[in-house]
């Protein structure tokens, strides 16, 4: 019998601790979540109120940026762009896009379209439309963001990945992907200096597709 009430004492003991130790990894958990860092929240909270306002503000017609840049690309990133000032980063560029649609590529989850913003009919820049992003234009085009802010490179890159789910989220899902070529184009966004002979590869932070 005192055999048997020292087990029950110990199966007892071993519950009540084992218990314990639950709650406590539990208020961990908690705590770690509600400080979790959460790139997609915070470009959500920063959307409407800095990133478009100030895209709208910095944005030039594509024609003006394109020529201040053929004359030079580092005049033309310190009016019309950004880059950050450590490292060697490349100039951003933002600009308003207004033209027809002359090419389109929809198989692809990299989907976008050429358009012709001079009445030429050749593509003057290639407009992303998801819901695959590359690259992180919107995110480099931001004078206010910093890479110091976060802990490591993993977060950064988070960070500006979650702004290209965003925008196919809110804008890209919503589009057209059939019969496109012909269509008018409007949009603001930014793209990564080209290669020469290349098209600007831009990602739009806004976006319509008319008739």
């Amino acid at each position: 019998m005192r055999l048997k009430a020292a087990a029950v004492i110990l199966l007892a003991s071993a519950l009540g601790l084992t218990g314990c130790k639950l709650v406590k990894t539990a208020d961990k958990d908690r705590e770690a979540e509600a400080g979790a860092f959460d790139p997609d929240r915070l470009v959500a909270e920063m959307w409407d109120g800095k990133v478009i306002p100030y895209l709208e503000q910095r944005a030039a017609p594509l024609r003006d940026v394109l020529a201040a840049t053929a004359a030079d690309p580092d005049a033309a990133g310190r009016k019309h762009g950004y880059k950050a000032k450590q490292g060697n980063a490349p100039w951003t560029f933002i600009a308003r896009v207004d033209g027809t649609i002359v090419a389109e590529e929809t198989k692809s989850r990299a989907a976008y379209v050429d358009v012709d913003v001079d009445g030429d009919a050749k593509a003057d820049v290639r407009v992303a439309i998801g819901p695959a992003i590359r690259g992180t234009a919107l995110r480099d085009s931001l004078d206010f963001v910093d890479f110091n802010a976060f802990k490591n490179q993993i977060e950064w890159a988070q960070f500006g990945k979650s702004f290209n789910t965003y925008v196919n989220g809110t804008l890209l899902e919503k589009l057209p992907r059939e019969n496109l070529t012909g269509k008018t184009l409007t949009a603001t966004g930014a793209y990564p200096l080209p290669a020469k002979g290349q098209l600007p590869q831009m990602v739009p932070a806004t976006i319509a597709i008319g008739g």
